[in-house]
């Protein structure tokens, strides 16, 4: 994905927080997913449209992380929520 792609959750799941992971459900597939540390934070700043550099450029000031990491962190999450389409 391009920096300045925007990206935003464009399904809405039923979602609980659970010890510091949220756990989603996806009624419509049946399955259920859990993510935790930044995929937390990245499902969060999902919920308004965001450019892909802008969720980097805050991961970068939350966690101690190198750019070259931090992006391919991001790319691999937000990848994996496209192939369920979620965004």
């Amino acid at each position: 994905m391009e920096m300045t792609e925007k990206v935003k959750l464009k399904k809405q799941l039923n979602v609980t927080d659970l010890s510091g992971e949220k756990v989603m459900i996806d009624f419509e597939s049946g399955k259920y997913f859990m993510i935790k540390g930044a995929g937390n934070d990245i499902w969060d700043l999902i919920q308004e449209e965001i450019t892909v550099g802008e969720i980097i450029d805050k991961l970068l000031s939350e966690y101690e992380v190198s750019r070259q990491e931090c992006e391919e962190s991001v790319q691999d999450f937000l990848g994996k929520l496209r192939e369920l389409d979620f965004i």
